[in-house]
């Protein structure tokens, strides 16, 4: 259900479109020149820069070549978040990934890739042979599909002590981190997104039975790195 929007003074932002769905509200601002995606109050991505989001796909690609010991090609890759568009964009722009998935549980998220604001960043990776979007649950997905992957990228939350909504801690709860496992091929990775470093969760991943568990900083403009969780799936 969307809702009316109104203007903002210049120096504040332009609300463009808001909508109330299954899991609360999302909304697409525009601020000065970036766009910005709020989910129930909570920020969770622009498009300012997007060197975070596109290394977490690169993180997994060489974490991959390094379980496997050896130049990965034809890989398959399953992108949890559409979000901007930035790690979807990256993956396609990759020709060493074989098959792309981007899970996307938000109608509006994906309507303003496919007809609106956002699909300047992500339309070459929507005309990209190798790429579907799929519009379901992360987690649901992860527990009924029957397709394996050779890595997840998953950027569904500002990590996974700062969830968006409740039931979003489910994925890194053992449970889902099983339902993880279950969707790697052997040797696959899976990477996760955070705005900060997790001790607990490395713990976690490791008694989910992951291996080569560590944590890869990414720089960032201003404040602390953002980080990557890295974790691969015994061969």
């Amino acid at each position: 259900m969307s809702s009316p929007v109104h203007p903002a003074r210049p120096d504040q932002p332009v609300t463009l479109d808001r909508r109330t769905g299954p899991y609360g509200e999302v909304a697409l601002r525009e601020h000065g020149e970036r766009y910005e995606i709020i989910a129930n109050g909570c920020f969770l991505m622009d498009t300012s820069d997007g060197r975070s989001e596109r290394l977490l796909v690169d993180a997994a690609l060489n974490a991959l070549d390094g379980a496997r010991g050896e130049r990965t090609t034809g890989a398959s890759v399953l992108i949890g978040g559409l979000g901007v568009g930035f790690s979807f964009a990256h993956a396609a722009a990759e020709p060493r990934w074989g098959r792309i998935a981007v899970v996307e549980r938000e109608e509006a998220i994906i309507d303003w890739h496919r007809s609106g604001l956002l699909g300047a960043i992500s339309r070459d990776a929507q005309d990209d042979p190798r790429s579907v979007i799929l519009h379901t649950d992360l987690i649901e997905y992860l527990r009924t599909t029957t397709h394996r992957y050779d890595a997840l990228c998953l950027d569904i939350d500002n990590g996974p002590d700062w969830t968006v909504t409740d039931d979003n801690g489910n994925l890194y709860s053992p449970a889902g981190l099983a339902a993880c496992v279950r969707r790697l091929t052997p040797g696959g990775v899976l990477a996760v997104w955070s705005a900060q470093p997790s001790a607990a969760f490395e713990e976690t991943l490791r008694n989910a039975g992951f291996t080569q568990v560590r944590t890869e900083e990414i720089p960032v403009a201003r404040g602390v790195p953002d980080v990557v969780h890295l974790a691969v799936r015994p061969a």
